[in-house]
């Protein structure tokens, strides 16, 4: 019996996270949902919640009505394809592939066949997973953070904060996701006159050079895209965004929360709320090829003022008074 409790440990470990184990013997059958993200459970319990809640309006009650497989790769993103693949083999009936775009393309390598719920900071069509946003096609829907005028709106909340600022620093990784966003950062910068640097991270993590290079260039204010990677690390980019004395916007509130200066983008749970609709939905028998790709319509502005007066920094009341919350 303990040798048996010892390899059920070891195999959690392995997946990476924790199970809902199958229902007893005699007990009747729930589906099952298989939940994958690349990150770790103790960074998204608000946002698993946001997902229950999502199924629970849906009349789906985890324990109860449904079950569902967790799996979390724990930040090592090239762990997420064989995990995929153990949530295929479990037998699933949905994928809830969240967190970016190396999720759903895990589980769409995963499977052709079982209905996927991305949730995601890209364009599924320009990145190849889905045919358009009306009509995806095929079994991946989900939805995103896209929209057209997120990134530009970052850049215009920078200058109302910053008056005479004149360059705009950029974080950026490899993923086409992230480089997408920079482009858009970089254009949006460049019609208001503002110079440009792009300080990209690779595989290796390298935030102390990221940083070097857009102090060395004297950067007056810092974008950080959206990225996986970048939130399982926020709290080590917010540091050095504080050590280098650099203004900083960001797209999720909890870089606020972490110290960072500033971030305007979705409510984060709102869209895993919304995943666990799509779920519901698709186990009520909708398929995710007629299930439009949603994008995300709630929108929130968070500025740390604590952090603005460490920069020096005064806030002007306008802005303030534009915030969704402001943090004393």
């Amino acid at each position: 019996m303990q040798f048996n409790r010892l390899k059920r440990r070891e195999f959690l470990a392995l997946i990476g996270g924790t199970a809902t184990w199958p229902l007893a013997a005699g007990a009747q059958q729930v589906p099952i949902i298989g939940f994958l993200n690349g990150a770790s459970p103790t960074e998204l319990s608000a946002r698993v919640g946001a997902f229950r809640d999502g199924l629970t309006e849906r009349g789906y009650v985890e324990g109860s009505t449904v079950a569902v497989e967790y799996r979390w790769g724990l930040g090592q993103y090239d762990r997420l394809p064989d995990i995929a693949v153990d949530l295929v083999r479990h037998g699933v009936a949905v994928i809830a592939a969240t967190g970016g775009e190396p999720s759903v393309r895990a589980a769409k390598a995963a499977t052709s066949t079982i209905p996927i719920v991305f949730t995601m900071g890209g364009d599924p069509v320009a990145l190849g997973l889905v045919q358009s946003l009306n009509r995806p096609g095929g079994n991946v829907t989900g939805i995103t953070l896209i929209s057209g005028e997120i990134v530009p709106k970052r850049i215009a909340l920078l200058r109302d904060l910053l008056a005479g600022a004149k360059s705009l620093g950029i974080l950026v990784t490899t993923t086409p996701a992230s480089e997408a966003e920079a482009a858009a950062a970089e254009r949006a910068a460049r019609m208001v006159g503002w110079g440009v640097t792009l300080s990209r991270v690779g595989r290796e993590l390298d935030f102390d050079s990221a940083f070097g290079l857009l102090a060395r260039e004297g950067v007056d204010a810092l974008l950080v895209t959206t990225d996986p990677v970048f939130e399982s690390q926020r709290d080590q980019i917010v540091a050095l965004a504080a050590y280098h004395r650099i203004p900083a916007i960001y797209a999720l509130r909890e870089y606020a929360v972490a110290g960072g200066l500033m971030t305007y983008g979705a409510s984060i749970n709102d869209l895993y709320r919304q995943a666990g609709l799509y779920a519901g939905r698709i186990l009520k028998g909708e398929k995710p090829a007629d299930l439009p790709v949603m994008q995300a319509s709630k929108f929130e502005l968070v500025i740390n003022v604590r952090t603005a007066r460490m920069l020096g920094i005064q806030v002007p009341p306008t802005l303030l008074a534009l915030a969704d919350a402001v943090i004393e």
